[in-house]
């Protein structure tokens, strides 16, 4: 979430552009100071810098703080090869140490305020720098640099069946869509009845082609909005628009689990997490509150990924907080800043890429992304 007026961290409250920190959600200063305890074993460096791991601790609930300092542009702080072995879960997760595989690790840092992480099949991450109105592509052994500018203060990411990249854009408050390595993307929605939205926020793609996104006001002022409600949306595979719902509060992160059966919404204000029944011609029914996730810790609920076995990463409180298919909270995977976004990736599908306003991190896991 960020609006590019009033601009919103995890916890749904309001902050500026020129900070990227909140108002009434606490969040870690960009410039946190470092106290080592862990170490990342190294197989390879980047061409120009010598690369370092972050404080992390090795039990079940990870930790970390970031380096001391900022810098002014994006940068990669470890781009090493993790040599941890993933064992791989053969049963579903049963606690958090069943989840995690590894230590969190930051690989890049210096942005203004990081969102909607995607791992490509072509081996690279790419996220979105909103009020830096810039997508930034990330690969193993590599510093993080600028791939699409401008961007349309583009926040979620998803891909479509055809590879082509779908961005919720706050400044353009549409959906858009483009085919990577062209620089101008076309508008897939940004009205309905005739009304423009007001900032599309993040993405999920079901395998037949419909794209469900939230719709928050985040990304413009409140004279700006047309839409008299914050709402989920569908586009089917023809590209017809249609609401899912319109009894949110601030909707925000949006998922699908494994089978498609199911699609879930973070509410962000109301501190919990929806769940819908997705039907077979892709419409989304019900919409009970799944989980509640209140905590007194930074941020709340936000950006989603679930893996291959149904379980929920919810990003917000303080790091996180991984559900179970049953909305059993395991745990939480802590980060040393309010958590925006999370999504799986690495070539085996087994590590958590985690945005976190001025960084990134990723960490190893036993389980891989659905």
């Amino acid at each position: 979430m960020f609006s590019l007026a009033l601009a919103c961290g995890g916890g749904g409250g309001s902050t500026t552009a020129d900070t990227g920190t909140t108002t009434d959600a606490t969040s870690t200063d960009a410039t946190g100071t470092t106290t080592e305890t862990g170490t990342t074993s190294e197989t390879g460096t980047a061409d120009t810098s010598t690369s370092t791991a972050p404080t992390t601790t090795s039990d079940t609930t990870t930790t970390g703080t970031p380096p001391t300092g900022t810098s002014t542009d994006a940068t990669t702080t470890d781009a090493t090869t993790t040599t941890s072995t993933t064992t791989g879960a053969v049963d579903p997760p049963m606690s958090l140490e069943d989840v995690v595989d590894g230590e969190l690790e930051l690989i890049a840092d210096g942005h203004m305020f990081t969102e909607g992480p995607i791992w490509s099949p072509e081996g690279y991450l790419l996220y979105s720098d909103i009020p830096a109105n810039t997508i930034f592509r990330w690969a193993e052994g590599e510093q993080a640099s600028p791939f699409i500018n401008p961007s349309g203060n583009s926040n979620g990411l998803a891909f479509d069946l055809e590879g082509r990249l779908l961005a919720a854009e706050h400044g353009g408050r549409r959906v858009s869509r483009r085919v990577i390595g062209e620089q101008d993307a076309e508008t897939l929605v940004g009205e309905f009845e005739g009304q423009s939205l007001n900032s599309p926020n993040d993405l999920a793609v079901r395998s037949d082609g419909t794209i469900y996104f939230t719709d928050p006001p985040y990304g413009i002022q409140p004279n700006q909005q047309e839409l008299d409600f914050q709402g989920v949306f569908r586009i089917d595979p023809q590209g017809q628009l249609s609401l899912v719902a319109d009894d949110f509060d601030r909707p925000n992160g949006i998922a699908l689990s494994p089978d498609e059966s199911l699609l879930y919404v973070a509410d962000t204000n109301a501190e919990h997490v929806r769940v819908f029944d997705v039907q077979p011609d892709g419409d989304a029914v019900g919409g009970q509150v799944f989980v509640d996730l209140q905590s007194d810790q930074p941020g709340n609920p936000d950006g989603m990924a679930v893996d291959s076995f149904g379980d929920l990463f919810v990003s917000g409180g303080g790091g996180v907080r991984v559900v179970t298919p049953a909305g059993e909270l395991l745990g939480t995977i802590a980060v040393p800043e309010q958590v925006t976004n999370c999504k799986f990736g690495d070539p085996d599908g087994k590590a958590l890429f985690i945005t976190a306003q001025a960084r990134v991190y990723r960490i190893r896991l036993k389980v891989e992304g659905a």
